[in-house]
């Protein structure tokens, strides 16, 4: 009996034309009945394809047919069902984001990579960070600050100078990008049961907004950042090329 595999393709035309000749190679179900569901584009498809497929059974195994493609396998026709039975399995929980913006409007999202801030102003964000209710920065003085996942540690996080965690870490980062004030703060490790409150000072000089993988929302206050652990994202990667791996290797290039 065949497997049962969802295709599901970005715009791209690359992307396209692979799902085209994958489904002309193996068939194609609907997600809900997919044993696998297999993403072809580069790493913001494949965001989004763990995003819609959240309340699914089936894991996501990504093809790339995009850029950097730091979350995918290389793409190859031929024997896709062996790769997939013989595929390493990560599972990684996303952050659940909690904004509040200056009309006392909440807004909710979900993050598989991180949840960042960032000035939408001239000037630099003021922003104040507690973390499990204790304040810890009074005053942090920035173009912006994030919480990543070890799954996004070398998306943002990384261009930000913040550390790369391995995937089975319980670790969070919390980066800064360009600190002003404290001087050269970099940010810290925080245990993956953190949660972590950001409120924005003087935000009508200062305006802030919220990013949660791609979904922004202006004129925050405040954010409230801390582990989902009640949604569980299984990505499948092809033997000895795992996101495990992946971040190891990352760190010596």
């Amino acid at each position: 009996m065949s497997m049962r595999i969802a295709f599901a393709a970005s715009r791209a035309s690359v992307a396209q034309t692979a799902r085209a000749a994958l489904i002309g190679r193996y068939g194609n179900v609907p997600p809900e009945e997919a044993e696998v569901i297999v993403a072809l584009g580069g790493d913001g498809f494949m965001l989004q394809t763990l995003h819609n497929t959240q309340d699914l059974p089936a894991p996501v195994y990504g093809m790339n047919r995009g850029t950097i493609g730091f979350l995918m396998n290389e793409y190859k026709e031929s024997d896709l069902v062996e790769r997939l039975e013989a595929a390493e399995t990560a599972v990684i929980n996303p952050l659940a984001m909690r904004a509040t913006d200056s009309a006392g409007t909440v807004h909710e999202a979900l993050a598989i990579n991180e949840v960042s801030l960032l000035r939408a102003g001239p000037q630099a964000a003021k922003l104040q960070i507690t973390v499990d209710g204790r304040l810890r920065l009074q005053v942090l003085v920035c173009d912006g600050a994030l919480v990543a996942t070890p799954a996004g540690s070398t998306a943002y996080n990384y261009s930000a100078h913040g550390p790369i965690l391995p995937i089975g870490a319980e670790i969070l980062a919390l980066t800064a990008m360009a600190a002003f004030r404290p001087r050269r703060w970099r940010g810290a490790l925080l245990p993956k049961t953190a949660q972590v409150r950001f409120d924005v000072l003087e935000p009508e000089k200062r305006p802030v907004m919220a990013d949660a993988d791609g979904k922004s929302y202006r004129d925050v206050v405040s954010v409230e950042v801390r582990s989902e652990p009640d949604v569980a994202h299984t990505i499948l990667f092809d033997p000895g090329h795992g996101l495990e791996e992946r971040l190891i290797s990352e760190q010596f290039n």
